[in-house]
């Protein structure tokens, strides 16, 4: 079990974050059920590995928010080197905030998921656009983009 700080959860901090009643027992429930993580309250919900929950503010479906955080814990998330791989783990974490949400009897917004993975494919495909020529690029294991038209690694390749 990790120690508990200060800075940790506490039904007081919930209520500072605008929290009711209601959602601080879930959130309470949850933080019983997951004893290994730590959960803090922060300027918004994240997942800090190896198991740091971070708790945002109370908005709307902050619960399924905060289970998606815990997906990418309990999923054991790290970090990535290619940004397809992120795509991929932000959408196994919402797969795991469904199953968790099931569990604690929280309602399954997909419009919400749908919008939440929309930014992270929304920032790849302009990440990967060719700031020269508009293509598509590729990301290389070493996190590095390449055009096929206008990239010097293509055009290296191709003069065999």
């Amino acid at each position: 079990m990790i120690p508990r700080s200060s800075a940790d959860f506490t039904r007081e901090k919930a209520i500072q974050n605008g929290y009711d009643e209601e959602v601080t027992e879930f959130f309470e429930r949850v933080i019983s059920d997951f004893s290994d993580y730590r959960f803090k309250f922060g300027r918004k919900f994240a997942y800090r590995p190896p198991r740091t929950i971070m708790i945002g503010p109370s908005e709307p479906f902050s619960e399924l928010l905060f289970l998606h955080e815990l997906g990418h814990a309990v999923l054991k998330h790290k970090d990535f080197r290619m940004d397809v791989i992120r795509l991929k783990m932000e959408n196994s974490a919402w797969e795991e905030a469904k199953k968790l949400a099931l569990k604690y009897g929280i309602k399954v917004d997909e419009d919400l998921i749908q919008d939440e993975l929309d930014t992270y494919r929304d920032w790849l495909h302009k990440k990967s656009r060719c700031p020269d020529c508009g293509l598509t690029r590729f990301q290389t294991p070493d996190g590095q983009y390449h055009c096929p038209r206008c990239s010097e690694f293509m055009l290296d390749d191709n003069k065999k």
